[in-house]
């Protein structure tokens, strides 16, 4: 299609920081496939070996919204997440990395001891503020803009995980890096949970023509919610690449909420099986928050026979450090 074309062009000329970032690697998963069983052509796109700021989705995405900070003349980012955020240790990362000033704000009380991300967050520099819930994140982090602005810095503020269009549109483009290395698998599993990363898989899916599924597994939220926001996302993402607002809007979303479990960050047995499994295996590290669940949805998907002879990637978004929390 002629508008997916000229969506593609526009798509390679958003901006990106220009720093060392190479594609990702894509490994196959002999051992983790025969050890559970599977007729499964099982590979992973390492995204958790990005090599700033230990990796991971997040990373991918700030290379696209931290290169939107710097066109608006930026000298702060600002966001958000919880005191073991992924997100917010990448964001301290590419920070640190630009010569930027950086303010977190986190919900829930200071560890006596930083660990994992909040460990990583106090080395980078950055300046935590703590706040008591997920409510009072946004007006948090709009008071410290505020603040920033009458002491004459330049703060931008970005959303819960860079799930803008930005941040998708960086996910878009990582599909026509996938497709450089491998033919285009049947499947694509994720993690998904602020759906910025699904939001643009999809749309890539959808600008090169694919018939690939890409099914996000729920670290939190309810599937529909997710569903929403994704289609949010889109709305956001199209016109920024030429597309009309609604041009993604009848495209199937696949969000599986039932490996929640306890809630997020709570271990399932699951989860756990698989966290174990694809160590002992293949030494291929997941995380107990997000990349443990979408592998144990992965397991249990094939185990039902759902992806029988399918070409199958795991989609490794990374958070290891969330092992040492």
């Amino acid at each position: 299609m002629a508008a997916h074309r000229a969506a593609l062009q526009k798509l390679e000329q958003i901006s990106r920081l220009q720093l060392p970032f190479s594609p990702t690697p894509v490994e196959a998963l002999p051992r983790l496939g025969r050890a559970l069983g599977l007729d499964v052509e099982l590979l992973v796109k390492r995204d958790d070996a990005i090599p700033i700021g230990f990796g991971g989705n997040k990373i991918r995405k700030l290379f696209v919204v931290a290169a939107e900070a710097l066109a608006a003349g930026a000298d702060t980012l600002i966001t958000t997440g919880g005191i073991q955020s992924n997100h917010a240790r990448a964001t301290a990362s590419i920070a640190a990395k630009l010569g930027l000033g950086c303010v977190l704000v986190a919900n829930g009380a200071p560890q006596p001891r930083p660990t994992a991300n909040a460990l990583l967050d106090r080395l980078l520099g950055a300046d935590v503020r703590y706040v008591a819930t997920r409510e009072e994140r946004a007006p948090a982090m709009a008071a410290i803009a505020e603040e920033l602005r009458a002491g004459g810095r330049k703060p931008f503020v970005i959303p819960l995980g860079a799930s803008t269009a930005h941040g998708a549109a960086a996910y878009a483009l990582a599909v026509a890096e996938l497709l450089g290395q491998m033919p285009a698998p049947d499947v694509i599993v994720i993690a998904t949970s602020s759906g910025g990363t699904q939001a643009g898989l999809l749309a890539g899916r959808a600008l090169h023509g694919l018939s690939t599924r890409v099914i996000g597994i729920s670290a939190d939220d309810p599937a529909g919610g997710l569903a929403a926001e994704i289609r949010r996302i889109h709305g956001d993402l199209a016109p920024l690449i030429g597309l009309e607002p609604g041009a993604f809007g009848q495209m199937p979303i696949e969000v599986d909420d039932t490996f929640v479990g306890g809630g997020y960050g709570v271990p399932t047995p699951a989860s756990t099986e698989a966290l174990d499994l694809a160590a002992r295996s293949e030494a291929l590290f997941l995380d107990p928050t997000y990349t443990a669940k979408a592998m144990a949805g992965l397991f249990a998907k094939a185990r039902a026979g759902e992806f029988a002879g399918r070409r199958v990637v795991f989609w490794h978004t990374g958070g290891q450090v969330g092992l040492f929390a």
